[in-house]
């Protein structure tokens, strides 16, 4: 019974020795597991960071400042080197001198009434608005004139001029009776032209052909500047001067009054003469466009042909044109005369269109007043009406008209024919426009 009683507790304890290892290594096992739990967790959450900061690498998050300024109720920073905004208002650019001078203009042409745009391309003696026979004096003649047709210019000749007082006082009240500026002009050029001077209110300047034969350009400057001087102090605006004609043939019309025959030196006595006219605040006219002293007939007394060749003009007359135009000529007056080579046919220059528009405007890039020779000279009036050769020229590109041969034809058959859409009315403001740059240049605002 002992021995049975010994075996069966060592048989216990080896049970429980053995249950303890199984409990032992259950543990182990499951330690094991938790652990392996555990590491793949870690490698899950570590897999899904990855993946989240990969994404939102691609993704258009808000920038970090814009948040901010938006949280703030502001505008994001401004970057390094970007100018600091004002706190206040933002202001609009400053139109420039020359923007408010045209709009100036604008204004000008916007309160005329249809009849005085069209007046005011036309630039008359006071005879042709007043009917007299010589105008000495403006009073009220002058005055009801003025008030039914508003011309753009007056101009006077040396059987209106009397006296320095007379021709002062008839100047300033014309000007005064005006409703709108007015152009005063006259044809001094020096030599056998010269309608103040040889009434005795100046010394007389030497012609052109005399100065150019001195062979100095500044001696052009000086009579352009004495011219200037006395014109000025009379009250004129523009002088009718110089010549850029050539006289490149023997007995030229224009012999005594062209600085020379050829381009190159008579380019710089014209230049000159320009800016002695200016250097006493007086506008010149060039003329007479495209040239016309290779003929020995005058268009005062008729049709004149010029037989120049195209490239004969371009290579003489218009250089001479072209060197006044790049120094700031203001008004080009072109002539009657015909020259075949360039239109192809005797219309007189002053009425074709490529002569005025396409070679003066466009080809020669002349952007001031173009204005029409003396309308009443035989060359004109001999074959077209007042108001055919005004309509003829103004769509040619003249802008201006200058002595009709019949002052109230002339006007009423433009008024006609702008009324009618012959002529637009945009063709007369754009030509009103170039006028006023003119008439308002001393009103440009200071920069």
């Amino acid at each position: 019974m002992e021995n049975d009683s010994q075996l069966s507790q060592e048989d216990k304890r080896e049970f429980r020795r053995k249950r303890r290892q199984r409990n032992q290594i259950a543990a182990y096992l499951l330690l094991l597991l938790i652990i392996g739990l555990v590491a793949a967790g870690i490698v899950c959450g570590v897999r899904f960071y990855t993946q989240y900061r990969e994404t939102a690498a691609h993704q258009e998050l808000p920038d970090e400042s814009s948040v901010i300024g938006d949280m703030l109720g502001s505008e994001p920073p401004l970057e390094v080197g970007q100018e600091t905004l004002s706190s206040g208002p933002e202001t609009e650019p400053q139109p420039t001198p020359e923007e408010l001078f045209e709009e100036m203009i604008e204004e000008r042409i916007a309160e005329m009434s249809l009849e005085d745009k069209v007046a005011g391309l036309f630039w008359v003696t006071p005879e042709n608005i007043t009917g007299v026979n010589t105008a000495v004096q403006a009073g009220d003649g002058t005055r009801e004139a003025l008030e039914r047709y508003a011309v753009g210019g007056i101009i006077y000749y040396s059987k209106n001029i009397r006296s320095k007082e007379q021709l002062t006082e008839m100047i300033s009240n014309t000007r005064q009776f005006s409703r709108y500026p007015l152009l005063f002009g006259v044809m001094e050029e020096g030599g056998s032209v010269n309608n103040v001077a040889e009434k005795g209110l100046a010394e007389k300047a030497a012609s052109a052909q005399e100065i150019g034969q001195s062979g100095d350009p500044a001696n052009a400057y000086q009579a352009g500047n004495a011219i200037g001087a006395y014109l000025s102090e009379l009250g004129f605006d523009v002088d009718f001067a110089p010549v850029a004609d050539l006289a490149d043939v023997e007995r030229s019309v224009m012999q005594k009054r062209a600085y020379g025959a050829d381009a190159a030196t008579v380019s710089p006595f014209v230049v000159n003469m320009i800016q002695g006219l200016e250097s006493q605040g007086i506008t010149s006219c060039l003329k007479h466009f495209p040239g016309m002293g290779s003929t020995r007939d005058d268009t005062h007394k008729g049709l004149t042909v010029l037989d120049r060749t195209a490239e004969e003009f371009r290579a003489e007359e218009f250089a001479v044109f072209q060197s006044a135009i790049d120094a700031g000529a203001e008004i080009i007056m072109v002539g009657h005369a015909a020259a075949p080579a360039l239109t192809g046919d005797n219309t007189p220059c002053s009425m074709s269109e490529v002569v005025v528009t396409d070679i003066l405007r466009n080809e020669l890039g002349f952007q001031g007043v173009i204005i029409s020779d003396e309308m009443n000279m035989t060359a004109i009036s001999d074959y077209y009406e007042a108001d055919d050769a005004a309509i003829r020229a103004l769509r040619a590109g003249c802008d201006m008209i200058l002595m009709p041969d019949d002052f109230e034809l002339a006007y009423n058959g433009v008024l006609g024919a702008v009324q009618s859409g012959v002529i637009s009315e945009e063709r007369i403001n754009d030509a009103l426009r170039r006028v006023y740059r003119i008439k308002l240049a001393d009103q440009m605002p200071e920069a």
